[in-house]
């Protein structure tokens, strides 16, 4: 990977709301990857299984050994230079589609963030509480300082669940994808090699379709943010 042009893919995830970069971690560093994910017990309360979905929520901490092999060189360049220099991970999440998946997610924005504890704090709100997580709709200038990384552990696209994405509907506020203009709007898939990353705002309008070719896609999804939380609020998964 070229990382000397980093600015390029800052200014397209500005302007456009995601970007695609190729090659970020090698071969072996994504077999290391997948040896953890294949030896995990999958009992536990934060996973879900289905056959079509197999995910794991509050991913780096309940593997934290997984840690050392995400945040490789490439990974925290990525953050530094394009993120700032003091973005932190706030939120991630592990997602298995099976080859033979129907799972398939309709457009939405990524509006919640993860938080310690439900507390009442001025423009936060609706609030959802799932095995005792915290979810909240922050005011929107949190949402927009987000940055989420999505790590491609398998070749993904339009046949296996790429990600569809409405280019600069990060740049529209809350969108609510039953208002979206297809006459206005242009939709652009986001093919991703294996060891690639895309990286999106939360508020890009985003999707996916069934997989239909038979293979699977396994994507590592992490949120990032320099921002503090106001009212007594805490990132529930703030990890430097």
């Amino acid at each position: 990977m070229s990382l000397k042009n980093l600015e390029i893919y800052k200014s397209h995830i500005l302007e456009y709301g995601f970007t695609v970069i190729n090659t970020i971690f090698s071969p072996e560093e994504i077999d290391k990857i997948s040896r953890v994910l294949e030896n995990i017990d999958t009992s536990k309360e934060n996973f879900r299984k289905s056959e079509d979905l197999f995910a794991i929520r509050q991913f780096l901490k309940e593997l934290p050994e997984i840690k050392d092999l995400i945040f490789n060189e490439n990974i925290q360049r990525v953050v530094k230079e394009i993120f700032g220099e003091k973005y932190f991970v706030v939120k991630s999440i592990y997602f298995d589609k099976p080859e033979t998946s129907n799972w398939y997610v309709a457009y939405h924005q990524d509006l919640t963030i993860s938080v310690d504890k439900k507390l009442d704090v001025p423009d936060f709100g609706p609030w959802t509480t799932k095995q005792n997580q915290f979810a909240v709709q922050p005011p929107l200038p949190i949402l927009e300082n987000i940055y989420t990384i999505r790590i491609h552990l398998d070749d993904t696209d339009e046949n296996n669940g790429a990600l569809k994405v409405v280019p600069k509907s990060h740049s529209k506020g809350i969108y609510r994808p039953e208002t979206i203009d297809w006459k206005v709007e242009t939709e652009e898939i986001c093919n991703v090699e294996k060891g690639g990353i895309m990286i999106m705002k939360p508020l890009t309008l985003h999707g996916s379709n069934r997989t239909t070719n038979g293979k699977k896609r396994r994507v590592i999804h992490i949120e990032f943010s320099d921002m503090e939380l106001p009212g007594g609020l805490q990132w529930s998964e703030r990890m430097y």
